[in-house]
């Protein structure tokens, strides 16, 4: 999904690594260095023997800084590979919310509905607050909570964008 903001576009890049100390650093060291915002960023272990990891970064360029990106990460020692779900392929991406909702009466009955739209599961209550397990699209996952902070929202701990390739 590309959105545009003048002539910037949000991409998705799934970067295969060494899974190596310092490799990160690296990674956003060179994203900082020259200014380059980065939006998201998830890392996971993605072999049996532990020696590879995928970094998924969610950056926002016009196509010429993304191309750059792309062709200064495919440089770095650790890099297998830079793969542009954005540009390349249909994708599937996903991120994971906590969302903390503290309230009584109305407010309470109001997040638990929203949340019932929403799909979002509760996964601890007490009394006084909810908290909900919200999955899908940064969209949807921003749209909750901008409608829980009416509810009483006291807190929210985000995954960030994990990303795909649809089919083979």
């Amino acid at each position: 999904m590309k959105i545009k903001t003048s002539n910037a576009e949000r991409h998705v890049l799934a970067v295969t690594v060494d899974n190596e100390a310092g490799i990160l650093s690296k990674i956003t060291g060179l994203f900082s260095a020259r200014g380059y915002n980065i939006e998201s960023l998830t890392v996971a272990d993605i072999s049996v023997d532990h020696a590879l990891s995928r970094i998924t970064i969610v950056t926002l360029g016009p196509p010429s800084v993304i191309d750059q990106i792309i062709a200064q990460l495919d440089r770095l020692v650790p890099v297998h590979s830079v793969v542009d779900l954005t540009d390349n392929m249909h994708h599937v991406e996903r991120e994971i919310a906590l969302v903390k909702v503290a309230g009584t009466g109305e407010k309470r009955i109001e997040a638990l509905r929203l949340a019932d739209v929403f799909r979002a599961k509760v996964v601890d209550t007490t009394l006084s607050s909810f908290v909900f397990e919200i999955t899908g699209a940064s969209e949807k996952v921003d749209r909750f909570i901008a409608l829980m902070r009416e509810c009483g929202l006291t807190d929210v701990a985000r995954t960030g964008v994990v990303a795909m390739a649809r089919g083979n």
